[in-house]
């Protein structure tokens, strides 16, 4: 999707709809969402915006964030499909998924208020797939291009993959792929049973 924050998807197997946006000006103009839609499954992409240094733009991540929920929420119950949301979701959500929390506290994806909303949102009906599979630390998915921190490992796990809970039997793995390089995120990967 066009715009300052697009996204994209490559498909390999047949999609019954593709949707862009959350049906707000205010999000669509950024491109910041897709919705694919499969006969078993919809799959959300979103880049979540991200707060801001000086959390001036914080309320706006908190809206995108809140009408992503929503969103997603509505499709499941009218379509009856579970929903995968992958994407960057600009916070990490516990201590666990930054090497540095104690430094990053009151910094821009590690405020109390976003990280209030990952619990809301799983609380909401989501689950954060790859934490409940790999309790355990130094899983990270960005690192900052300064300091050497990706040969160091200091970086951030801010990118996800939710799921409705009813597509868990489905799940076979959920990884991250450190070693591929090409941006300061690296790939994560979601794999499903047929």
């Amino acid at each position: 999707m066009r715009g300052y924050s697009g996204v994209a998807m490559y498909i390999k197997r047949e999609v019954l709809k593709v949707t862009e946006g959350l049906s707000v000006a205010e999000f669509d103009d950024e491109g910041r969402t897709l919705a694919a839609e499969f006969d078993d499954v919809i799959l959300i992409t979103g880049y979540f915006p991200n707060g801001q240094p000086d959390l001036g733009r914080v309320p706006y991540k908190l809206r995108y964030s809140d009408r992503m929920m929503e969103y997603a929420l509505a499709l499941r119950a009218e379509k009856k499909k579970p929903v995968i949301i992958c994407g960057d979701v600009n916070t990490a959500h516990r201590e666990i998924d930054l090497a540095r929390p104690k430094e990053n506290e009151g910094n821009t994806g590690f405020t109390p208020i976003e990280r209030a909303w990952v619990d809301k949102f799983i609380a909401g009906g989501f689950v954060d797939i790859f934490r409940e599979l790999e309790p355990g630390p130094k899983h990270y998915s960005w690192w900052s291009y300064r300091s050497d921190a990706r040969p160091r490992n200091i970086g951030w796990r801010i990118d996800y993959f939710f799921i409705t809970p009813e597509l868990r039997p489905r799940v076979s793995k959920v990884y991250h792929q450190p070693q591929v390089h090409g941006s300061d995120h690296c790939p994560i990967i979601l794999e499903l049973k047929p």
